[in-house]
Order: C-alpha cells, then structure tokens, then sequence
C-alpha cells in the first residue's frame, strides 16, 4: 500500500507540505463554533461555522475514514513597491489561486489513494471540513492569537487543503507544533478596529476583512480603516514574528499586478469582464456591486487626485454605490 511519504512525494515540487491524523470528530473546534456562533462572533458568515456538525467530523466525509491528510502551501512573498495611480491593496493570498494549485496537488493523492482501491476526497477551500483543525492535529500548525494556523518555520501565510481516505496511513497524531504566541500581542494590540480584543478569538463584526465581504454597508470608522485595501486584511499577519521571519529569508517577490488592483478598471469594466478575472475572490452573490463599493471606498481613503472616478456613482439607482461613492468625495 503505498504510504504517507511516497504520497508527500507527489506534491512535493509544488512546495507543498504534507502530514496526516486519524480520521475522528474536532470535537473542541465544534464547541467553539458553537459557543462563538451564539455570540453573534461569526456576523452573518456561513462557511464552516454553518454546519459544525458535518465540517467538524472528517470520520463522516468518506465511508470508513481512517485518515485525513492535510496539505500546506506556503504564500510567502515579499511585498512589492506600491504603483502608482489610482490603486487598491489585495490580501497576499488573493495575489494568485493557491487553491487551485492544491486541488491539482491534491487531486494525484487521490488518484494514487484509489490506485489502491482506497475510497479519497478532496477538500479545499470548502465547507466541509475544518481545514485549520486538520493542519493542527496534523503536527503542522498551532492556533494563533489572531485565530490565525501559524506554522512554525512558514508563519501564517499559507493555504490548506485535505484528503479524507479510508486507507489507514497513521496510527496516532504525530507531535503538536510548537505552540508560541506566549506573551506577545502584536496581533492584538495592531488590528485598528479591536476585532482581537479577546485573543485567540475573532469578532467578525469589527473585522476589515469580514466587511469587504459583507453585504452591508461598512461602519464609518471600519470604511476608514480599511484604507486602501479592496478585498481582505494582513494586519494581522503582517505583524505577526512567525510570518516577518519567512518573509525576510524569502527572495519571491509578487508582481505589483497580483498585489494591487486598477481602482479604473474595478470601476469601468464590464461586470462579467471583472467577475471572471478575480474569480478566486469570494463576492457575494456573484455580484460586482461588492467589488466596486470596495474600490469606492479606496478611492475615498486615497489622495484626491482621482476621486472623479467617484463621480459617476453619485446619483446611481444602487443605494450601495451612491453611498460608498458620497462618502468619498466628502
């Protein structure tokens, strides 16, 4: 039967690290979903939060699971200069698709799993599975304060997937990680609007990255806050003594076109045009409103040399770009 380092091995020149833990219940997790979930922490945020009782139980996502293999990719890249004109900030991990780089990696474990007859699915980027879980009881990761999967060694910008089998590849989880936040809450004491206040877990009602996603118009003090970022938030991560470490000995460096978007374009392409080029990013009902309210947003954060871009929205029938276009010609 073929083993766990024969399956590392065909994902290893995708610089992709592979572990794995027994297949059974996150049973921890699922109450922290819970008791979070009940405290209105998650907002109006589905994903893994939603159903806890499928995505917390690795044991019922393939008959007879014995295994989930768990999958890191590294994201780290050096942040590149700023261009200039009229632009907005991605998250690092929106500067490519790590995940389809994982479900292509991950997608020859599989085929080599059911080479061997074994039962395998693959589990990126998706509901079903708590992801980060599978990572920690892997040995790979530990929880950081900014709720964050830090792998010592790599830091937290990475991305994850899985393999639920049935084949029996590990007998007992392997050593946890170093777990080491300690003392430190740079995290903490960094995010500008206080949705770390309680460590090691997230308000998402206060977080930036949460309101570029939302359906709903940002808090003023939130909509400031977000500067020029138009999907997502690195505050956290950036400083994080895990993630500078990597990123210092690292000689990638992303081009300024995956890290900064054209604030123009976000806001005079054709919608279907935009929709299809940043078709990784997660946008609520597919719906390019939310994708120029965030360039909007940007625009009014930034110098006023280009707020005429904001012109057109003001009188728009959409009350979410007539808003977000008048907060930022004041």
């Amino acid at each position: 039967m073929t083993g766990l380092d024969d399956l590392a091995a065909l994902v290893r020149e995708d610089g992709i690290v592979l572990s794995a833990a027994p297949a059974a219940p996150y049973v921890n997790t699922e109450r922290h979903i819970l008791d979070r979930r009940a405290r209105g922490l998650f907002a109006d945020m589905g994903f893994t939060m939603r159903q806890p009782e499928r995505s917390c139980h690795p044991e019922l996502a393939v008959r007879g699971a014995r295994t989930v293999l768990t999958a890191l990719l590294p994201l780290t890249h050096r942040t590149p200069a700023r261009p200039a004109g009229a632009v907005g900030r991605l998250p690092r991990y929106a500067w490519g698709d790590p995940y389809a780089v994982l479900r292509n990696a991950l997608g020859r474990v599989r085929e080599a799993l059911r080479g061997e007859h074994a039962r395998a699915a693959v589990f990126v980027d998706a509901n079903h599975h708590v992801d980060r879980e599978g990572a920690r009881r892997a040995g790979l990761t530990f929880y950081g304060k900014n709720t964050m999967a830090i792998a010592p060694g790599l830091g937290s910008f990475i991305a994850i997937g899985t393999v639920v089998t049935d084949a029996s590849l590990v007998n007992a989880a392997p050593a946890p990680a170093r777990d080491g936040c300690g003392s430190c809450t740079r995290c903490v004491d960094a995010c500008p609007t206080g949705a770390l206040d309680e460590p090691g877990t997230l308000d998402a009602t206060r977080c930036l990255s949460y309101w570029t996603q939302s359906r709903h118009d940002a808090p003023v003090d939130v909509a400031t806050a977000l500067e020029d970022r138009v999907y997502g938030c690195d505050i956290c991560q950036d400083v994080c003594p895990y993630t500078t470490g990597p990123d210092r000995r690292t000689a990638a460096e992303a081009s300024a076109t995956d890290a900064y978007v054209d604030l123009h374009r976000w806001l005079t392409d054709p919608g279907d045009d935009l929709l299809r080029a940043y078709s990784r990013l997660y946008v609520p009902d597919r719906d390019v409103r939310y994708l120029r309210r965030n360039a909007l947003i940007a625009l009014g954060n930034g110098p006023s040399d280009h707020l005429g871009l904001a012109l057109p929205f003001v009188d728009d029938d959409d009350p979410l770009l007539r808003h977000a276009a008048r907060r930022a010609l004041r």
